[in-house]
Parts: structure tokens; sequence; C-alpha cells
């Protein structure tokens, strides 16, 4: 049986009124919570003849009582779930459906036009003519990643795994921090599935779920700071998972406003490199920020630092299921259930990540960068672009960099300033201070100020991450050139 279903039973059956779910307008205490989801698995098996054997169910829904339930009576009934990221094009979403074979889709409906009501929410059932697909024995959830090149791929995990990482979360961090969860990230990111709901439930605390615009998040790219840390204050949220840019916003709002936010107990960061300035500057705000590192192949969590066991510049000890090595400079994987990719072949064995890193005498996993991206300057030197962007986006003045310079003399960075139109000698200043905290051969000596970059014109990914190789072609002429701190 699942593990979270089983630990929902479990703290039902103690009837000590504790809430599991909530949102603005619903509240479910563990046993309503497990009723909603066997009567949610109920309704759903009505479909049972037009879901093929292994094909998933796809969800489109934003975060909400709904999108959990629904996920939880899919992992009742046994079927496969595939959510569709509220991030995706049209294009990217039909790929999803394509490439997995998906039978039905369920997103929200008006009430008139609805197959099923939800948690308030009306639902509408369509069955998929698409051509069935091969997927790995086993597979429970398939997240779609959008890498730095090409269409998304469906990454195939067991049910068994992504809920071992749930509970070698909570055996890591303690039960004792479990309170009140905000998720400030889309429940179709794999990581707030797991290690934000998931984890959750397990260790019996209350998922508390706010709508975008009440969290400041409508637009995602231009969110409302004083907003977002009202939200995290008012509703006196304990843990938080953000990524690094959500993390400097919020740490940004604080700094110019004064608010804190005594609630925090555990603020886990990861998808990218942070750096150990900003971390620093952190614990001055006084945030319980704790690094870690991950990825989809691994049900998102490999290691976490945590209020037991932290060092500054690593991304914690790996959770105690897994078994982490380097070779070759590489971080391999052991037990992390990646199945393989959807109309792919069956994976076995290790996951070799392509990320490079290092574990230290105490068993911290230090990282430095993907193999892929490591730039070679004209000095023989190899340098990892994350490591130099992570110093330049730990200063105040800079919201977004990307770094570049294979085979150059020294390295250039675009830089997205805080403020659009900044002042030149403040960027300086700012490029000065993190070139302060990297040897000679990592300091930036170029740099060209631009407009932030921009996922429709093809230099972000769907997740936030630079195509690099997109923005080096762009920029052609700035890197041909040599005139240091351009501005354009």
């Amino acid at each position: 049986m699942s593990r979270v279903l089983a630990a929902i039973a479990q703290r039902a059956r103690l009837n000590d009124g504790a809430i599991a779910l909530s949102d603005h307008r619903l509240s479910f205490t563990y046993g309503a919570l497990e009723t909603a989801i066997e009567n949610a698995a109920r309704e759903l098996f009505q479909w049972a003849p037009l879901v093929r054997p292994g094909s998933p169910i796809a969800i489109r829904l934003p975060n909400g009582p709904a999108w959990v339930v629904l996920d939880l009576a899919l992992t009742r009934l046994g079927w496969a779930s595939l959510p569709l990221p509220g991030f995706f094009t049209d294009e990217q979403r039909q790929h999803a459906m394509t490439d997995a074979g998906a039978s039905l889709l369920i997103e929200a409906a008006d009430a008139a036009n609805g197959d099923m009501d939800l948690a308030g929410v009306a639902l509408r059932i369509t069955p998929l003519a698409l051509a069935p697909r091969v997927l790995p024995k086993g597979t429970a959830k398939i997240t779609y990643t959008s890498g730095s090149t090409g269409q998304p791929k469906g990454v195939c995990l067991s049910r068994d795994h992504m809920e071992a990482v749930a509970a070698s979360l909570v055996l890591t961090i303690g039960a004792d921090y479990a309170g009140t969860h905000l998720p400030l990230l889309p429940l179709s990111i794999l990581l707030e599935n797991v290690a934000g709901l998931y984890t959750t439930l397990l260790a019996g605390g209350r998922y508390h779920i706010l709508q975008a615009d009440q969290l400041g998040l409508a637009d995602p790219f231009r969110p409302d700071l004083p907003r977002l840390a009202g939200a995290i204050a008012e509703h006196e949220a304990n843990s938080l998972i953000l990524v690094p840019e959500l993390l400097r916003a919020l740490m940004m709002v604080m700094t110019f406003t004064g608010v804190r936010l005594p609630a925090l107990k555990l603020v886990a960061v990861g998808g990218a490199k942070v750096s150990p300035s900003l971390l620093s500057r952190a614990d001055e705000l006084g945030l319980p920020v704790y690094e870690g590192y991950g990825l989809s192949e691994c049900a998102s969590v490999v290691a976490l630092n945590t209020p037991a066991h932290r060092k500054a510049g690593t991304v914690g000890r790996p959770l105690p299921h897994l078994g982490v090595s380097i070779d070759d400079g590489e971080i391999v994987v052991e037990g992390s259930g990646f199945l393989g990719y959807a109309g792919g072949a069956t994976h076995e064995g290790p996951v070799r990540t392509g990320d490079l890193g290092a574990i230290d005498a105490d068993g911290f996993l230090g990282i430095s960068g993907r193999r892929t991206n490591t730039i070679i300057t004209s000095h023989g030197r190899n340098v990892a672009p994350e490591w130099v962007e992570s110093e330049l986006t730990a200063q105040p003045e800079i919201r977004q960099a990307v770094v570049l310079g294979e085979a150059q003399a020294e390295l250039s960075a675009l830089i997205v300033p805080l403020i659009p139109g900044m002042d030149e000698a403040a960027i300086a200043s700012a490029i000065a201070r993190a070139n302060a905290n990297l040897p000679p051969y990592a300091q930036v000596g170029r740099w060209l100020v631009r407009d932030a970059f921009d996922a429709a014109a093809g230099e972000l990914t769907n997740n936030g991450r630079p195509r690099r190789a997109a923005l080096s072609a762009r920029h052609r002429d700035f890197m041909e050139t040599s005139t240091t701190g351009d501005f354009a």
C-alpha cells in the first residue's frame, strides 16, 4: 500500500481533528481527506473502461485541494498520473500527452460542463484518442522536464521510490518540523509534489494552499513581493520550498520593508547553485534556509542540508535511501528509482547525473556545475558558469546573470539588473564584489547589461534555466568585442 495513504489512514484513526489539507475556503481533517480520496477514487473508477492498462491520466489543474485529492485518488486506484505544468505551452502539453499515450485529460470546467465535482471544483474528463506508448513497468507518475534544448522528456517514476524520497526527508529533517507547509511552487512540479505534499502528509503536518494571486505570484516572473511576504506571515507558514530567484526576491522585500517571518522553521532551496554569501545574508535576516540538490530522475531530492547537519557551500548529505558516489568528477546516484523515459527503454542501474561535484570527509556533497556547461578558457582553466553566476546573483543589484567565455581569455557575463536603467557604477560595484569572492581565473572581465531573459524568445527553458547556446548566439557581436562594461 502507498506509504502516504497509509499515513493518512493512521492519522485519521487517531480522530484528533488535525487539519491535513486546506485553502482559503475549505479544510480537511485527516479523516475527511481519507474519505474525499476514497469518494474520488470511486467516481473515477467509472471511467475505467476508457483507461488503457498502464496509460497515464493527464492532470491540468492549478494548485488547490482538488489537485491533491485527485493525485491521491489516482494513487489509490493504482493509475499512473501525468501532471501538466501550467507554464507549458499548448504544443508542449500536447507533446507530453501524446508522448506518454495518456488515456484521459482531467481539467477545470465551469459547473455546467463538469463531469465530477472535487473539493468544490468542477472537473471535465476528456477521453484522449492517442496511440498507446510503451512505459516502464511500475510507472506511477510521469514528470516532464524541459532541458536546454528540444522537447520535454517524460521521466517515469514508481510510487515506491517517490514515497521513499518523502520518507527519507521526514527521517532526515525530523517529523517535529512538520507544521504548516505553504506551497509556492506549482504542485505539477515534482519537487513540490514529493518534497512538499507527500513529506508534509507523512509527517502529520498541514498542507495549506493559496491561489497564485493571493501569494502575489500571478505573474511568477514579476512577483508582488510585499504580498508574498505578507501571505507567508499571515498564514504563519512553518516551511517553504523555493528556487534561488524566489529566495532572493523574498530576502529583498525583507531587507527593504523590515518584515520578519518568525514562524518559519525550514526553507528548502534548490534548482540552481546558491552562493554561500546569499545563505549568510539569509541567516542575518532570520531565514532558516537549507540548500539541497536533486533531479527528476531521482524523484526530486538527492541531498539536503538540515537543521541538525548543515555545511555552507554544500547541498548537504545524501538521503539515507540513496547511494551517491563520484566518478571522474560526475555525481552518480544508486537507488534513485528512475525507470526510464516515456517511449524509451527501461533504465537499469545507477543514474549518471551529468552534474559535477565532490563529497567531503564529513559526507557532504558539493556541486560545481553541469559537465556540459563547463567553460574551458583560452588559458586552459575549467570553470563551471553556475559557480560564477551564483556569486553575481548574490549581489542585490543583479537579478539574473549568464556567464560565457568558451576559448576566450576572460569570462564575460550577460547581466540583468534588479531595476531597469540602474546606474552603471552600481552594477560595476556589484560585479567587483562578486569577483572578490572568486579566484582570478573565474572572475568576470566583461559584461553586457540587458533586459530580462525571455522564455518566449527561447532564452530560457520553461523552468527558468538559461538556454546558453541561444543567448550566446544572440550576443555574438558582444562576445567578439573586447570592451569592458558594455550596456545595451
